[in-house]
């Protein structure tokens, strides 16, 4: 399996005033070309560190971070915020999204700054909510729309500048059950067709539909292991 991502001994500290806050500790990790990871650890774990160095918001203080054989942990900020909106797509907890745009807009947004055309930018909008399953409410607003619903619009504004991963923090955290299970469907569909997908959650019975966890602890990985019966979700058409 093609690596698209190889992390080798990174480290990051904070510094608080005359205080250093050691956050991740000589971490090493691979991701391979349409894996389905679930990182895991309880608050002030490292996870989210992670997360951020992952996604290109954050750099580490030692280390490397090979994307595709580019080593992003020596890049200048432009050159990260162009990986981030070409080569990553995001998803989080609070969505995200624009109040007063609708689930159409919402997801066009990213090709608008990237200066896609567009008859190209609505095609590729309409593709990703169609991927979601919420075409038939391209046109509602946030406030129109149910927090399962939202996430869909998230994940779809995720897909349409095509990235080579999608970071997922906690994209089930601010929803029911049902809700939840229903996302997880749709990220198992979009790893089956080829997705590289990154996940944070805390919750273990989310963790069991990807194909591997890595767990952290004080900064550490602790575990590193695959699934070995990934739990089955299913991404209804039916409204989140």
């Amino acid at each position: 399996m093609k690596k698209i991502i190889d992390i080798s001994g990174i480290g990051k500290i904070y510094k608080q005033g005359e205080l250093e806050v050691e956050a991740l500790k000589n971490v090493s990790m691979q991701v391979g070309e349409r894996e389905f990871i679930a990182i895991m650890g309880a608050s002030g774990s490292g996870k989210s560190t992670m997360m951020n160095i992952l996604g290109c918001l954050d750099t580490p203080t030692s280390g490397s971070y090979l994307l595709e054989d580019t080593d992003v942990s020596k890049l200048r900020d432009s050159k990260l915020a162009e990986i981030r909106n070409t080569k990553i797509g995001f998803v989080f907890q609070s969505f995200n999204l624009l109040p007063k745009l609708n689930a159409f807009e919402n997801v066009e947004l990213p090709m608008i700054y990237c200066g896609m055309p567009g008859r190209k930018r609505r095609q590729k909008a309409m593709e990703a909510l169609e991927k979601v399953g919420l075409t038939n409410r391209i046109k509602h607003k946030p406030a129109e729309l149910s927090g399962g619903q939202m996430q869909r619009v998230a994940i779809a504004r995720s897909l349409v500048n095509d990235p080579k991963i999608i970071l997922a923090d906690e994209p089930t955290g601010n929803l029911d059950s049902r809700s939840g299970e229903e996302i997880m469907g749709i990220f198992q569909l979009l790893n089956e067709s080829g997705a590289t997908i990154v996940m944070v959650t805390h919750e273990h019975d989310v963790a069991m539909h990807t194909n591997r966890i890595v767990s952290f602890r004080d900064g550490e990985i602790v575990t590193d292991a695959p699934v070995e019966s990934p739990r089955r979700a299913s991404a209804s058409e039916k409204s989140a």
